[in-house]
């Protein structure tokens, strides 16, 4: 009996402690499930702010003077003029899905070439003053001195030219800039690896393409000054080289489709081997006399024609030696001016007084005729009157002549003379 009493007593104790279990336990769940619904908010918070910071990273923007392309997976996104993107804010899938590629289109470029410049030194090269240039060894050193082919002489009609061709050495300065960008970043050698966080990918496009651009400007270069003299290099067609080595360089780059446009080719520098300094100053002072010499005789030549005929004389004397006289002909005739035009009004106007004096004679011996025939002694008196009063009249000085008569071998001559104011005032006038 008293087992059972104590089971009893044990009943209500066991059901109280599982009770108080089970209540434990269920507030552990409900905290655990409380942590856990927090935990998943704060995670969709993250994610929400992590999205928007994703997709707020896709805004790019591209600078006034850039245009751009966006790669998706490595390949251009768009089709035709969408293909680039200009100036403003732009929004692309942040990488790695897209990636957008800045060209700086409107920036020009220098580059500064020479690779056929003699060697210097870096102290050489800060050293730019006169004697600089007259260090140098007895010899020119193929190896290290850049240098271009000229040839001797100009070129014939038939293409043909000297054997023999001058050494010059040459600074260039090439400017450029991208003209289209797909061609660009298509087929120009850009390695996008090279690009750094925070790097300028204009610095990165010109430390690439710098090797191509020098080759092609020196392969342009070379065929271009080949076909010119030492003295069209150094001082006659200056502007006419660079323009062709700019046509060269500007094909040459057209053919790779690279997208870059030659702004300008400039011929910094240029000068002879210093090995040969002393003799190419007197082949310059004779070429300078020479053409002095030429200058001067052309001068001469045009002033004389100029003078003589006037700016047809030229023209017309090239009419005659040919010895084909045409309509124009008469035409040149009638417009020379100076001392031919002079000439010609003198002889026209002689050649008038000639023909109307002898008219004029002609219709007087015709109107004497008649009377000639009725008193020829009487006609001819009068005629040698008439010319003997003609003669005094216009003589300064006279002096008549009477044989006397009765006394042989004498005459008598008698000094007749003008007034000596007269004569006085006549040789001022002619003098005049």
């Amino acid at each position: 009996m008293t087992e059972e009493n104590n089971k009893q007593n044990e009943e209500p104790q066991e059901t109280a402690v599982d009770t108080a279990a089970e209540q434990r336990s269920d507030a552990g769940y409900k905290f655990l499930s409380d942590a856990l619904r927090a935990s998943f908010l704060l995670l969709k918070v993250i994610m929400v702010i992590l999205l928007a910071l994703f997709l707020v990273s896709g805004f790019e923007s591209i600078g006034p003077d850039e245009k751009a392309m966006v790669l998706r997976f490595g390949r251009i996104r768009g089709e035709a003029e969408k293909r680039i993107l200009g100036p403003g804010l732009k929004w692309v899938w942040p990488y790695p899905i897209e990636e957008i590629i800045r060209i700086p289109v409107a920036k020009k470029t220098n580059l500064a070439f020479e690779g056929f410049w003699y060697y210097q030194s870096p102290q050489e090269k800060l050293d730019q003053g006169p004697k600089n240039r007259q260090r140098f060894g007895p010899k020119l050193n193929p190896i290290r001195d850049g240098y271009c082919i000229t040839r001797s002489q100009k070129q014939d009609i038939t293409g043909g030219s000297g054997s023999d061709y001058n050494i010059v050495h040459t600074k260039w300065q090439l400017t450029y800039q991208i003209r289209d960008p797909e061609l660009f970043f298509t087929n120009a050698y850009i390695n996008l690896a090279d690009i750094e966080a925070g790097q300028n990918y204009a610095d990165v496009i010109t430390k690439n393409i710098t090797p191509l651009l020098e080759d092609f400007l020196a392969d342009a270069a070379v065929t271009a000054t080949v076909n010119y003299t030492v003295d069209d290099v150094l001082f006659e067609q200056i502007g006419t080289i660079t323009d062709h080595v700019k046509r060269l360089l500007q094909k040459k780059l057209d053919k790779i489709e690279s997208g870059i446009a030659v702004v300008s080719i400039q011929l910094d520098d240029k000068i002879w081997p210093r090995q040969v300094n002393d003799a190419f100053w007197k082949s310059i002072q004779a070429t300078n006399i020479r053409e002095k010499a030429v200058s001067e005789a052309r001068s001469y030549y045009d002033k004389t024609l100029n003078e003589v005929a006037g700016q047809f004389a030229e023209e017309l004397l090239a009419v005659i030696e040919s010895g084909e006289e045409t309509e124009q002909t008469e035409l040149l005739w009638s417009q020379l001016a100076g001392q031919a035009q002079d000439t010609i009004a003198q002889a026209q106007a002689y050649r008038t007084k000639v023909v109307e004096d002898a008219r004029a004679n002609s219709d007087y011996f015709r109107n004497l005729l008649p009377e000639y025939r009725e008193r020829p002694e009487l006609v001819v008196q009068k005629i040698y009157q008439d010319t003997v009063q003609q003669v005094l009249e216009n003589a300064e000085e006279k002096i008549i002549i009477q044989p006397t008569h009765g006394a042989k071998g004498k005459e008598i001559r008698i000094q007749m003379n003008r007034d000596p104011a007269i004569k006085k005032e006549s040789k001022q006038e002619s003098e005049r």
